[in-house]
């Protein structure tokens, strides 16, 4: 089974989620591309990607949606 892509956002978001998952016992992994430390001189922050494998979506699912809920 492969990763699949739970939340996309700011990144202090993506680390609020990534704790509640990770509290549950379930992997995460974490994608940010954003290269302003490389090239200061551009401002354009991408989002934060969070990633879980497929078989613990279901495990993981409430936690998400109760997430999402509290936005």
């Amino acid at each position: 089974m492969g990763l699949i892509k739970i939340f996309s956002g700011e990144e202090i978001l993506a680390i609020s989620l990534q704790e509640k998952i990770e509290a549950i016992g379930i992997d995460t992994v974490i994608r940010n591309n954003n290269q302003a430390n490389v090239l200061p001189s551009i401002q354009l922050a991408k989002a934060a990607e969070l990633f879980i494998q497929e078989t613990d979506f279901g495990k993981a699912n409430p936690v998400i949606e109760e997430f999402r809920l509290s936005l």
